[in-house]
């Protein structure tokens, strides 16, 4: 099954990391790719004390206010293809990709990579893909899809990122 988590709304990867949290306490081996990401988050250091989950980044940091350059195109072209190796391996039963889908609206993917990538998914494997701007495309090939809308934000107030909350 595919899952894909958008919308401009605060939670998509807070989401997934919870399904990440209850496959293994259920025993799934579950594996996270954040694209874009490349900075430790608070996650990651919680995330490394569970048992069953691996997490890596493929990326050099959150860059919403200038231009990705080619190292980020290419950590991104690096990442789809250590997902396919996961894939391909048969360990992990639940496999998110988070902010896949910023990278590919930045277009640091293909677009046609990704979605052959979703093609080769086997049966009984999840696969998250979080993000805003989720491409039509990967909309139709899910099985599910949740929009996560803003209705009241505190940053419009002025309000910085909080280490634990949004980091």
């Amino acid at each position: 099954m595919i899952q894909v988590y958008t919308g401009e709304g605060k939670g998509k990867t807070t989401a997934a990391l919870g399904l990440a949290l209850r496959a293994s306490g259920a025993g799934m081996k579950v594996y996270i790719g954040q694209f874009i990401k490349g900075r430790f988050y608070s996650e990651i250091k919680a995330l490394k004390k569970i048992p069953h989950i691996k997490i890596e980044q493929f990326g050099r940091g959150c860059f919403i206010r200038k231009k990705p350059g080619k190292a980020d195109i290419e950590m991104a072209g690096s990442g789809l293809n250590r997902v396919r190796e996961i894939i391909a391996g048969g360990k992990y039963k639940v496999i998110i990709l988070d902010e896949i889908n910023v990278a590919l609206k930045l277009q640091l993917l293909p677009l046609s990579g990704l979605l052959e990538l979703m093609k080769i998914v086997p049966a009984g494997t999840e696969l998250v893909l979080t993000g805003r701007d989720a491409h039509p495309s990967v909309i139709r090939m899910a099985d599910l899809v949740s929009r996560i809308k803003e209705v009241k934000h505190y940053f419009t107030r002025g309000i910085k990122a909080r280490r634990g909350i949004e980091f």
